[in-house]
């Protein structure tokens, strides 16, 4: 079977939904002001609502407004007449999805949510249907044609209120200065999340696994050091525990060109002294930058009082999915 029919579908399918979001931008005004104004005012949550596929599209919108710095949940228009209207408070405000804008169990809640005070928000075809005639901010997405042949199931129509939804989360994100640390704190489990709030003190080696020799211990029981600890450096201190600087891989093989005596050679005469060092505290995103810089594949790390307290190289940056 030739796949050329499935193909001009495709396409038929895209060009008619980027015509209905290309449809969006004149309509983008007043009311979508009144609604980020109103929505920026609002000392509650956003109560985003919707039936059938808008109800999908209602949730997506719920979600991205959440994790972008406005508080906001889903509530089923159908479920909300049997008891979740309660989740609802007069310092909430309530955005409405209806491509008809006539959607029955959402006009049902119109006089309640009247009642109660709470501000309404809807997100309709035209102007004129009877949800955004009681809305207190009507904003439209269109009438333009369904991609589906039949002009029946929603396509086109959902995925303009879709990206009216972002639109309106976007405009409100940058209102409020919403940054990618705060994203971070919404999302913790997620790859943002581990590269903008993990510490260096989170990942690092320190304890039992910390590679570390006093002044005066030789090359030979310092390459023992590093070799049991596995991070291709140790760090020499003085009896204090103060830094005094690392020895590497890098110099070893300096070391070993100049030919030096295992046996006698004292680690402080051949590490590097102007070694980089990060703190605790510091976010392990800033510490991977800081080795990127300076190409090196690992970090000592130490308190105020410059005593060593950890380590961590490349590796442990990968397994924590820093990089």
């Amino acid at each position: 079977m030739s796949l050329h029919p499935f193909i001009a579908t495709a396409q038929r399918v895209i060009r008619t939904e980027m015509m209905a979001i290309e449809a969006l931008l004149p309509t983008i005004g007043e009311p979508f002001t009144a609604a980020c104004a109103r929505i920026l005012a609002c000392s509650g949550r956003v109560v985003v609502m919707g039936m059938g596929k808008s109800g999908h599209v209602a949730s997506k919108i719920a979600a991205t407004l959440a994790s972008t710095g406005t508080p906001a949940f889903f509530v089923h228009p159908g479920e909300a007449s049997h008891g979740d209207l309660g989740m609802i408070t007069r310092a909430d405000i309530v955005l409405a999805l209806s491509n008809s804008g006539e959607t029955a169990e959402i006009l049902t809640l119109v006089p309640v949510l009247k009642r109660i005070g709470c501000p309404l928000i809807s997100m309709t075809r035209t102007h004129t249907s009877t949800l955004a005639q009681h809305a207190d901010v009507s904003m439209v997405t269109g009438e333009g044609v369904e991609a589906c042949p039949l002009g029946l199931a929603p396509t086109s129509s959902t995925t303009a209120s879709l990206v009216l939804g972002d639109a309106l989360a976007i405009a409100l994100l940058e209102a409020r200065g919403f940054t990618a640390e705060d994203f971070a704190l919404s999302h913790p489990g997620g790859t943002l999340g581990r590269r903008l709030l993990l510490t260096v003190a989170q990942i690092m080696h320190q304890g039992e696994q910390l590679p570390v020799v006093e002044a005066g211990t030789t090359l030979r029981d310092a390459l023992l050091v590093v070799t049991a600890k596995g991070l291709g450096m140790t760090a020499v201190v003085d009896a204090q525990g103060e830094l005094l600087g690392v020895f590497t891989d890098g110099d070893l093989r300096r070391a070993l060109d100049r030919q030096i005596d295992l046996h006698s050679t004292p680690i402080e005469a051949l590490m590097t002294r102007a070694s980089t060092t990060v703190r605790p505290g510091m976010l392990a995103a800033e510490a991977l930058r800081i080795m990127e810089e300076r190409k090196i594949n690992g970090l000592i790390v130490v308190n105020e009082e410059r005593q060593v307290v950890g380590a961590l190289n490349m590796h442990d940056m990968l397994r924590a999915g820093v990089v």
